[in-house]
């Protein structure tokens, strides 16, 4: 099967084309489509991980089938400050960039929630956790909550970082900034953000005690939507 696939701003540069065509076997996913534009032009290797695949005009995971004739975007970190708006990564995070990448100049609040390591835990002291992500569902979950917070409050605009692998006493594990014209709702959106991340969003925690010792932390059932019944079911 054949599927055209558009290319934008440091892609587009890369590949010196706006759009290209993608020969794969019937049933290819996403994932192989990105694997397959990386055989073609190897030097865009390092960066088809940061890219999000939409098709007809919709974000789909990286396990999504394509089919012929599909008419397939590669859509790279959007522009908006130096540092990304929704992520998961296994480096430090930067409160300081994400602050400066959400405040716009009609935002008269912007509010900075650090989650960070803590050295105990229900009596036991902790050296150090260790974070691990379905990370492609993760930042789709992270998006979803940005989505949520910017339809129930006025605000200008929202960061959420997540950490991942090892952190010692002290790092930052969430970042979550929102901006609004007014404090209260810059407050309220960011801990209602807070709150869905550690209702929603597919990451888990586990403490490494000072006696060697560690464990998972037992969290919140992940929610599942309730499949749509049609009339008469």
């Amino acid at each position: 099967m054949n599927v055209s696939v558009r290319l934008f701003a440091g892609l587009q540069d890369l590949i010196g084309e706006k759009s290209v065509s993608i020969e794969l076997p019937d049933g290819a996913t996403v994932a192989e489509m990105r694997e397959q534009l990386g055989k073609t032009y190897p030097h865009v290797t390092p960066f088809l991980t940061t890219l999000v695949c939409a098709v007809d005009d919709e974000y789909v995971p990286t396990e999504h089938r394509l089919h012929d004739g599909d008419d397939v975007s590669l859509i790279p970190p959007v522009s908006g400050g130096s540092e990304e708006l929704i992520a998961v990564k296994a480096e430090p995070l930067d409160g300081d960039a994400l602050v400066r990448a959400v405040r716009r100049d009609e935002s008269g609040a912007v509010v900075l929630f650090h989650g960070v390591a803590r050295n105990h835990s229900e009596g036991r002291q902790v050296r150090a956790l260790e974070y691990e992500a379905h990370e492609s569902l993760a930042v789709k979950k992270l998006r979803e909550v940005a989505d949520d917070v910017r339809g129930r409050f006025a605000i200008t605009d929202i960061g959420i970082l997540h950490r991942t692998g090892h952190l010692e006493i002290g790092e930052a594990s969430l970042l979550v900034a929102v901006s609004a014209a007014h404090r209260k709702e810059a407050f309220e959106a960011a801990q209602y953000a807070v709150d869905r991340i550690k209702q929603t969003v597919p990451i888990w925690k586990k403490e490494i005690w000072e006696d060697g010792g560690g464990a998972w932390v037992a969290g919140h059932q992940v929610e599942v939507p309730m499949p749509s019944r049609t009339p008469g079911s």
